[in-house]
């Protein structure tokens, strides 16, 4: 299975108005409400493209019991990957976790189905072991019949006294622009981390990769996802970073396999506004690989196998909300499918683009993304020294 960490969960809320104006009333003409944040869009990706997902963090009051729910509605999207396991002779998920019994137990094999991930002394990308997905080519997961096969998202997030923060996003129809309002996360105690680094640890041992997503919630250390690069480095598990500000500074020191900065996000990094200078900077301070998100220009990755741009065949029009986490889906499933780095930044690419044309933050279009992943077109860029 792919971990995927949310420590500022929120439960995103989607209002569309016919036209936005500041300072006047406007008659919502649709809402929807998701669970939000960006781990566990990263999870509903992942799921869509026929992957068992779980997801951890953190969750409490009103509003993580309706995210909870709304999570429990998606956490079977069609026919699982694997089976269950039949029975768990040993070990429990911890108390601390939520919705344990949604994936069993965590025997000397593994609770999702198949043995548990051993590790690899090699720490590249590279070195991850293929996962194809059943019935056809990787990620696409297509079932004997000719349908979609689809996935698994697993609820392991730890309960905390505070409330979970809302995120709400307004979307003006006639320009197809969305204003996105984001609440602060509830603080975090001493025993609530101490709680989430136990299940956090557990859940390592079933894992074929982990995405670090997202801000800090007030409580917790500054250097926080340098703790938990640092932990999946020693249970050989890849490690995907993606977060912002002085959280980045401190986890790319920690060495993780993959960052995927946007812009703005490089450029308080590395003080450079040109990306591809910047994501060559961030590599030399730390990262293994630098992804970096160009908006409608596509993305930049820079490896220790080489340098690739890939972009989108044109530009598209919506709602950007989890555009770059479905971006992240792509990199870490191509990723288990031990596919190349072209064929991940054209997944990503894609992935991201179908987000910005879906309706509802954290989900993309299918037929778009099925639609756009043989037009995207990949770069190689070798000649830009790594």
């Amino acid at each position: 299975m792919i971990l995927t960490v949310t420590l500022n969960a929120a439960l995103d809320i989607t209002y569309r108005v016919p036209h936005l104006r500041p300072a006047a009333s406007h008659r919502v003409s649709e809402v929807s409400e998701r669970p939000g944040g960006k781990g566990l869009n990263v999870a509903r990706v992942l799921a869509s493209l026929g992957h068992c997902a779980v997801v951890t963090g953190f969750v409490g009051g009103r509003t993580g019991e309706k995210l909870r729910e709304l999570l429990a509605a998606d956490a079977v999207l069609g026919p699982p990957a694997d089976p269950p396991p039949e029975s768990a002779p040993e070990g429990s998920v911890p108390e601390g976790s939520a919705h344990g019994a949604a994936f069993g137990t965590f025997p000397g094999g593994s609770a999702f189905g198949g043995p548990a991930f051993e590790g690899s002394a090699d720490r590249s990308l590279a070195a991850v072991p293929p996962q194809r997905l059943p019935g056809g080519a990787p990620g696409t997961a297509p079932s004997p019949d000719g349908h979609r096969r689809h996935g698994r998202l697993l609820d392991a997030l730890t309960l905390i006294e505070g409330t979970t923060r809302r995120t709400v996003g307004v979307v003006d129809a006639g320009s197809g622009e969305t204003t996105q309002l984001n609440e602060p996360g509830p603080t975090i105690g001493r025993a609530e981390w101490d709680a989430f680094l136990h299940t956090y640890t557990a859940l390592l041992g079933e894992a074929t990769a982990v995405a670090l997503c997202g801000s800090l919630p007030p409580g917790l250390p500054v250097g926080s996802y340098a703790r938990l690069v640092r932990d999946a480095q020693a249970a050989g598990v890849p490690v995907l970073l993606d977060t912002s500000g002085e959280p980045l500074r401190r986890g790319i020191a920690a060495r993780p396999d993959l960052v995927k900065p946007n812009t703005d996000e490089l450029a308080g990094l590395t003080g450079s506004t040109e990306p591809i200078r910047a994501a060559l900077d961030a590599r030399r301070r730390g990262a293994r690989a630098v992804v970096a998100s160009l908006g409608s220009d596509g993305m930049f990755a820079a490896t220790a196998d080489g340098s690739w741009q890939a972009a989108p065949p044109r530009r598209f029009a919506g709602n950007p909300t989890g555009a770059g986490d479905s971006a992240v889906a792509g990199l870490l499933s191509g990723l288990v499918e031990g596919l190349a780095w072209p064929d991940r930044l054209a997944r990503a690419v894609a992935l991201s683009a179908a987000t910005v044309q879906a309706p509802v933050a954290g989900e993309f279009d299918h037929t778009t993304y099925e639609d756009l992943l043989p037009q995207v077109e990949v770069l190689d860029r070798s000649d830009v020294p790594v």
